[in-house]
């Protein structure tokens, strides 16, 4: 056995360390050139008499980025952006909505704006965490770079502290600001413009860059349809007027741009991440009165309606912004660059032979980066006869579209103008459409190394799984299980729609569950069968939350029949009740420790009669804690969704927008820990006083429903009934008599189920901010990451520590869960014999405790199998795959997620605190 031990053990070691491995060669940072780009002699002397460069239109910038500024935030009909699309209609701005590539996060998407670049995958990891400082752009070239090179160059930044990490020692002056303290809608703008008036007043500085998150904040807590929203974006809108009308007046502000944009957009909910629309769609305005000269003769309507999905006006890459202002500003195009000069902003310089040499300064820049791809391919600029008529390679495309560039300056005879902007136009997209999806540079040997020790982990436990004597049906729909998921990890339909694989494994165990037990007993009535009970809430738990990408939109219970209308009594009916089931249970608990104390630290000697005075005493302590939790809920709800809260008495939310939802939380969390370590407290005494071999369970199931009062706290409002039907599928599971396999197999089954059934996703825009800074008035890393884990695995963390107390019960006759259900008199005769029996029983007590840790290690077991399987297949997906078109889109964020589950989860959540309650269940 303990051999068996080990070898689990070093299993569950290997987890993280394949994670790992696999993570830097699939993860490395893409190589890129330091120093500073300087202007170098464009070539073609003979042919064109350049001037030194093009005259630069500005000489001052101001940078302002909205975080989460959605397209049509600006350019709808809704938008609150009146005055930007003032500046539209009369030719003062040119509107765009920028393309940002997966993933739509603020430190990627700072970076290909400022670089021109396309960032690394991993800054999705690195974008979360607030010291890391080996994300930045200090050695690298961009724009900022380049202004600050200049002769008096001065920056200066407020905001989001992105940039601070980024730029380190960049700035003259700053005032940085977290971004993940969304809670925060108003403070950690005002933090920025209470520095803007007097830095307009200010001639030193070249760039301001100006970064608010509060847009950003409201949409992670409630949605882009909060009511929040439209004020904000007014808000936003004042100060676009503010800087717009500083420009307009101050002499040394007349030849300033002004950029507003957004970092990246946002999906229906709020959140932001992944590749959908919405979230790659932010807007970009170019703003100056200068603008005028290029605009004449072209008007744009504003507000306007999309030609696509969020697509209003011209569509440009986000990473356009790097070389469009280093021509504005007179700087060389940055050295990693990717992004292609805006053909709109070239009419600020009349002569053609201008405009050539910028585009031609962009074209030569970026084909450097070309040339690095693809060595053996010749990128000369003499003329060269190539066969551009066969089927061509990507690098021999463009090989080819640059000669059309060489012959085309190379030309004596006076071409147009045009035609050479045409050639090098055709040139520029093709390589940045070309470079911007080739290929991470994977270390291969490294994505081979993950997946082997994954593999590795994964014969170790099976290793120590007990050697069956006949193959049960269990162990076959366990492996079945594992088999489909792992051929369907190699279809990206089936990873963006994996919660439909769950649901219908789901339903098919369930189903089979119902002959099973059938063939045993036949219940008097089938629709009360407990396996038919737990297909019926399996339908309405499937159906409460769309989630996936193809049906992402379409109607769910929730939203079409819940909380729709304009009271949601339907919504906070069920919500009540839930907080109500916990309450009953958790009173329980309390009156059962009373009682130990008042009675010898045993039951033995109960007087009946005091029974009802402690179940009161329990519901007088427990009845603030759920009382407290529940308002906080509603004041919550009330302050970030009011349109879930309508039906409400007007003095009761106003009442509740009174208090500080930071304090309430923690009042809750302090009343659970309160609660639970009393509970622990008395449970230890009467152990010890019974001095028995085997726990009657009641720490466990008593931690369990604390827990439970903890997820649904860190749950939305709207998804808080979920809970109560997770409830009664434990309910019914104990009516059913299920062997170690199949509760191992059914913990798997509802964990991911339920996972989907709260919203979640396989895309990063799916993790849910909103209830990560309960509790918190600042920003800590710690505690946000244990609530934002908290908060998105909430079904998970119930159903995993269920199925431990489905195991504990086993062979007991449910008395893990479903003892509060007996009479008293009945429970106290039945502690009493049992009692007696142990009490000749010791040898037969250690067999127990004996045979209860091979079932617990038996459990483990199972878990690590299924996690180590799923952990192979998806690395060798995205091993296999990794040229795939989505592998940067649906393959890598299944990877993050798949890490996530293998480390936060099964070895924080299944194994660490699943311990814990089993070992409260032996007390």
């Amino acid at each position: 056995m303990a051999r068996q031990t080990l070898l689990l053990a070093v299993a569950n070691l290997l987890i993280p360390i394949a994670i790992l491995v696999f993570a830097t060669g699939f993860f490395p940072y893409k190589p890129f050139m330091t120093g500073l780009a300087t202007y170098e002699n464009p070539g073609w002397e003979n042919i064109f008499k350049w001037k030194k460069q093009p005259e630069p239109k500005f000489d001052k910038l101001v940078f302002m980025v909205v975080d989460a500024l959605r397209s049509d935030f600006v350019y709808g009909e809704d938008s609150g952006m009146k005055f930007v699309q003032s500046l539209i209609r009369d030719g003062s701005a040119i509107p765009f909505t920028a393309h940002a590539t997966s993933p739509t996060i603020t430190m990627p998407r700072v970076k290909a704006m400022t670089t021109g670049s396309i960032p690394s995958f991993l800054d999705v990891i690195l974008n979360f965490a607030e010291s890391d400082t080996s994300s930045t752009l200090a050695t690298q070239d961009t724009w900022l770079a380049q202004l600050k090179a200049k002769e008096g160059g001065k920056l200066v930044m407020y905001g989001d502290d992105t940039w601070l990490k980024l730029f380190p020692d960049f700035f003259t002056r700053a005032d940085g600001t977290s971004s993940f303290f969304v809670s925060d809608f108003t403070e950690v703008d005002n933090n920025v413009t209470r520095h803007v008036s007097s830095e307009l007043l200010n001639s030193d500085w070249n760039a301001m860059i100006l970064h608010y998150l509060g847009l950003d904040h409201i949409g992670h807590k409630a949605g882009p349809r909060s009511p929040n929203m439209i004020p904000k974006q007014i808000e936003m809108d004042g100060m676009v007027e503010q800087i717009y009308s500083a420009i307009e007046n101050e002499d040394h502000l007349e030849n300033t741009l002004f950029v507003l944009c957004g970092d990246h957009g946002m999906n229906d909910g709020g959140n932001h991440g992944g590749s959908a629309p919405g979230e790659t769609s932010p807007a970009l305005v170019f703003i100056s009165p200068k603008i005028k000269k290029i605009t004449e003769a072209i008007a744009k309507e504003s507000p306007t309606k999309p030609k696509g999905e969020f697509e209003y006006y011209k569509k440009i890459e986000q990473s356009d912004i790097a070389p469009t202002l280093a021509g504005l500003m007179g700087f060389p195009v940055p050295r990693n660059n990717l992004g292609v000069f805006i053909e709109d902003f070239l009419y600020f310089w009349d002569d053609g032979i201008d405009r050539i040499q910028l585009l031609l300064r962009n074209a030569k820049q970026i084909k450097t980066i070309v040339e690095a791809t693809y060595p053996s391919l010749g990128f000369s600029d003499e003329v060269k006869e190539l066969d551009c008529d066969k089927s061509l390679s990507s690098g021999e495309r463009l090989a080819c579209k640059w000669q059309n560039v060489v012959q085309s300056m190379s030309t004596v005879a006076t071409l147009h103008p045009q035609t050479r902007v045409n050639f090098l136009f055709s040139f520029l997209r093709d390589a940045q459409d070309t470079m911007s999806s080739t290929a991470s540079n994977y270390d291969v040997s490294r994505l081979f190394l993950g997946t082997f020790l994954a593999f590795l982990s994964f014969g170790l436990t099976f290793l120590t799984l007990p050697k069956l004597r006949r193959i049960s049906s269990a162990a076959i729909a366990y492996t079945l299980t594992l088999s489909l998921y792992g051929i369907l990890m190699f279809a990206s339909s089936y990873v963006e729609e994996e919660h439909n694989f769950w649901y219908w494994a789901t339903s098919g165990w369930f189903f089979y569950l119902f002959i099973s037990e059938s063939r045993k007993q036949w219940f008097p009535k089938f629709i009360f069968h407990p396996a038919i009970m737990l297909l019926l809430l399996h339908r309405i738990i499937r159906r409460w939350n769309q989630t996936g990408q193809k049906y992402a939109g379409a109607p769910d219970i929730v939203h079409s029949v819940v909380i729709r209308g304009p009271h949601s009594i339907i919504l906070w009916f069920l919500v009540g009740a839930t907080y109500t089931d916990i309450m009953f249970r958790l009173s329980r608990h309390v009156a059962r420790s009373v009682s130990t104390f008042e009675h010898g630290n045993t039951r033995d000697n109960v007087d009946l009669e005091s029974t009802d005075i402690n179940g009161i005493m329990g519901k007088m302590a427990i009845l603030p804690l759920t009382v407290t939790a529940f308002l906080f809920k509603l004041a919550f709800t009330a302050r970030d969704a009011p349109e879930l809260t309508q039906g409400f008495n007007d003095g009761l939310l106003y009442g509740l927008g009174t208090l500080s939802l930071v304090s309430v939380a923690q009042m809750v969390f302090a009343g659970i820990c309160l609660i639970g370590s009393w509970q622990i407290y008395a449970e230890n005494r009467r152990s010890k006083a019974r001095k028995r071999g085997a726990g009657s369970g009641d720490l466990a199931v008593a931690l369990f429903d604390l827990l439970a009062l903890f997820l649904i706290t860190q749950t939305k409002a709207e998804n808080i009934p979920l809970f109560l039907y997770f409830r009664c599928q434990l309910f019914f599971l104990t009516h059913i008599d299920l062997s170690p396999t199949a509760i191992a197999l059914t913990t798997i089954l509802l964990a991911q189920t339920s996972f989907f059934a709260l919203g979640n996703s396989n895309a990063i825009s799916s993790i849910s901010l909103s209830n990560s800074y309960n509790g918190i008035s600042g920003y800590s890393l710690p505690a946000v990451a244990l609530l934002l884990f908290a908060s998105n695995w909430a079904g998970p963390i119930f159903f995993s520590s269920a199925g431990v107390l489905l195991l504990g019960s086993h062979g007991r006759e449910q008395r893990f869960v479903n003892k509060e259900e007996l009479d008293a008199r009945d429970w106290i005769a039945e502690e009493r014999e049992h009692l007696m029996k142990q009490a000749t029983k010791e040898s037969e007590g250690r067999e127990r405790r004996k045979g209860a840790t091979d079932v617990w290690r038996g459990h483990i077991a199972l878990l690590t199998l299924g996690v180590s399987a799923g952990l192979v297949a998806v690395m060798a997906a995205c091993m296999v795959l990794r040229e795939h078109l989505f592998i940067w889109t649906v393959f890598s964020p299944k990877f993050l997620f798949a890490g996530a589950w293998g480390t936060f989860f099964h070895l924080g959540v299944s194994i660490a605190w699943g311990s814990a309650l089993w070992a409260a269940g032996k007390l």
